[in-house]
């Protein structure tokens, strides 16, 4: 399997985590999963949502470079 599919599909997983845990803290109490507060939640889905948004920028870049044959 290509590198440029793994990193596409870590993307979409984690922005489906992303989605779920913003979910989570917006349905959830004051005390969400495991005793965690809504804004350390809402502050870790921010952070699961740049993290897609990077593995998605650096599937397509790699996308590129197997197009140009420059196999990394």
């Amino acid at each position: 399997m290509k590198l440029s599919k793994i990193m596409h599909v870590v993307s979409v997983i984690l922005g489906f985590t992303a989605v779920f845990t913003f979910m989570g803290a917006i349905l959830g109490g004051d005390n969400n999963i495991f005793g965690i507060t809504k804004v350390d939640t809402l502050l870790c889905t921010g952070i699961l949502i740049l993290f897609a948004i990077w593995t998605s920028i650096g599937a397509i870049h790699h996308m590129m470079l197997e197009k140009h044959g420059e196999i990394i």
